[in-house]
């Protein structure tokens, strides 16, 4: 969930990017491509970090640098952005997993004003609020003149906020200013004609909801979009940042504040914003993406799942989502064996890089291995050193250390070994087949979809199809794509029949051999990480609170006939 966009549209730039416009780009070409700017930096300065913990403490696969920026949007993550529609409608091109809910507004908090800010604010006309909160100004006290400047042309009253940056310092209130300390800003925006703060979603939010035209003085981040949107409500000016900031510039935001116009533009859109629920519309969101029915046990109501069970039935193979207690109880009752549980994943989101052609996949796995393979032998020169400097600052004694250090040695000729041996067998030979089996989309065919690889077994099979249809699809597609392109588009259909046919007679039973060595190896590799990495890990743990459950039961599990009763009528149906 995010107050400032993060997904890629043509409707407006991503608001930390500084666009300089050029005549020969479209304005919406520009407003895509500054998102795509924005993640590759953000990825630069994070990607390794991201995937160092992903390999250490996760142990996941590190997120390639090719997918890296632009992850979430490849990936089509859900988000859940909590500003207005009213104030920034969703985009068009954004898809279904985006969601625009609405501002979060808190209630407003109970506060009862001192005297004195009582008396100022109460007196009419309302006065002129400005306050930047946590923002520190380089110079307070030019900032603190040009607001008393402008508001003594505008003849209006002002309260000023001190904020962090302690405006006003030194002066005293008097009967056209009043200088303000702490104070909700849901109660004072209530009572005052227009407000100047430095854009921050949560202050803008609170600004437009009570319907106060709003200046904006934006200093980095976000501010200056939110300055853009309100300007282009009619709900204020455009944005005058900080260092802009000057007497004629701010009298002449004031006096567009206190027209009827930007009044009636407020008013609008204060009203939209109240009809809102932002709060429930983001929980429904949240549910929505993240359905409780997938998380909930199928034969024991209220209960979270914690494992899948599979099971052949005359309809096909049925999935079953199992609570501890309901597994305990089959389990008992010899419905199950333990190893026939796997754990309930209710989403999962692929990260492997896919690959289009066999020349630039096979090109990019060789790279990625001569990488993993320096790495490792820069960690063989490196890690003994670090391990040493740690034992010895431990207080351990020089043996012990250099026992370490040796240790890190021995990891990092495995490392080296791993990864030359996991570049030769896997990695490669699954870029170039993946590559092979894909390359057809690139000219408009179809590819098929043979299954994923998940353990040794799920590999060999994935192999077989490959194998089948690569050869099938290889071979009858020399006859049948010239027929289809002769029937839809006569002779020129013809010729690139031909071409489709013969390019899928190289491709696709090429494919089908790689497949052959690849599959299966890329699923050893991942049977033989799920043995010794995180994922094992995670299950002994489950089991281990299974195993508990079971104990705790002493062999009769609560409800056990009712929990046997569905399970079995599940599976008969």
């Amino acid at each position: 969930m995010f107050t400032m966009p993060w997904t890629a549209t043509r409707a407006f730039p991503h608001p930390l990017a500084n666009i300089q416009r050029s005549k020969d780009l479209e304005p919406q070409a520009t407003n895509w491509l500054s998102y795509g700017v924005v993640e590759l930096m953000t990825w630069q300065g994070l990607g390794d970090v991201i995937n160092s913990w992903r390999r250490k403490h996760l142990q996941l696969a590190p997120i390639p640098a090719s997918m890296g920026p632009g992850v979430t949007t490849f990936l089509k993550i859900p988000h859940t952005y909590c500003w207005s529609p009213a104030v920034v409608p969703k985009p068009a091109d954004w898809g279904p997993e985006i969601d625009v809910c609405g501002f979060f507004m808190r209630d407003e908090p109970s506060y009862k004003p001192p005297a004195d800010l009582d008396a100022f604010i109460s007196a009419v006309p309302p006065p002129l609020y400005v306050g930047f909160g946590s923002i520190v100004v380089d110079d307070p006290g030019r900032l603190t003149d040009v607001i008393l400047e402008a508001a003594g042309i505008c003849g209006i009253r002002v309260i000023i906020s001190r904020g962090w940056s302690k405006l006003g310092e030194g002066k005293s209130s008097t009967n056209s200013v009043f200088y303000l300390g702490d104070c909700p800003h849901e109660w004072v925006f209530k009572r005052v004609s227009a407000v100047v703060h430095h854009g921050g979603a949560g202050t803008t939010a609170c600004g437009l909801i009570n319907a106060r035209p709003t200046i904006i003085v934006p200093f980095f981040g976000d501010q200056p979009f939110w300055g853009r949107v309100i300007a282009k409500s009619g709900a204020g000016p455009l944005p005058i940042p900080q260092k802009e900031l000057h007497t004629q510039k701010l009298v002449e935001a004031i006096q567009y504040c206190l027209s009827p116009e930007a009044n009636r533009a407020v008013q609008e859109v204060a009203s939209a914003m109240r009809q809102e629920r932002g709060v429930d519309t983001a929980t429904e969101s949240f549910h929505r993406n993240i359905p409780a029915s997938d998380l909930s046990c199928d034969l024991i109501s209220g209960q979270r799942a914690a494992w899948l069970f599979e099971k052949q039935s005359k309809t096909g193979i049925k999935r079953i989502r199992l609570s501890n207690q309901a597994a305990s109880s089959l389990i008992v009752a010899k419905k199950m064996k333990m190893s026939d549980l796997k754990p309930l994943r209710t989403k999962e989101y692929d990260t492997d890089v896919k690959r289009w052609d066999p020349i630039t996949g096979g090109a990019s796995s060789l790279l990625g291995t001569v990488t993993d393979f320096t790495v490792a032998l820069g960690g063989t020169f490196i890690d003994p050193w670090k391990e040493y400097k740690r034992s010895r600052a431990s207080g351990h004694e020089a043996g012990s250390a250099s026992g370490a250090a040796a240790v890190a040695v021995g990891k990092g000729f495995a490392s080296m070994s791993g990864a030359i041996v996991k570049g030769g067998l896997v990695s490669m030979p699954l870029a170039i087949t993946e590559g092979l089996h894909n390359a057809p989309s690139l000219y408009g065919d179809k590819v098929r979809d043979n299954g994923k690889v998940e353990d040794w077994k799920s590999g060999g099979v994935v192999a077989a199809k490959t194998f089948g249809t690569g050869f099938y699809d290889g071979l009858t597609g020399v006859f049948t794509d010239p027929y289809k392109g002769a029937k839809e588009g006569g002779a020129l259909g013809l010729a690139k029949g031909v071409a489709t046919g013969s390019f899928g007679l190289i491709l696709k039973p090429g494919a089908a051999m790689f497949g052959l060595v690849a599959y299966p190896a890329q699923g050893i590799h991942k049977s033989l990480k799920a043995r010794t990495g995180r994922s094992h890990e995670v299950l002994k743990a489950k089991t281990a609170l299974l195993d508990h459950d079971q104990r705790q039961n002493n062999g009769n599990p609560r409800d056990g006939s009712k929990v046997l009763q569905v399970f079995d009528a599940y599976f008969t149906q």
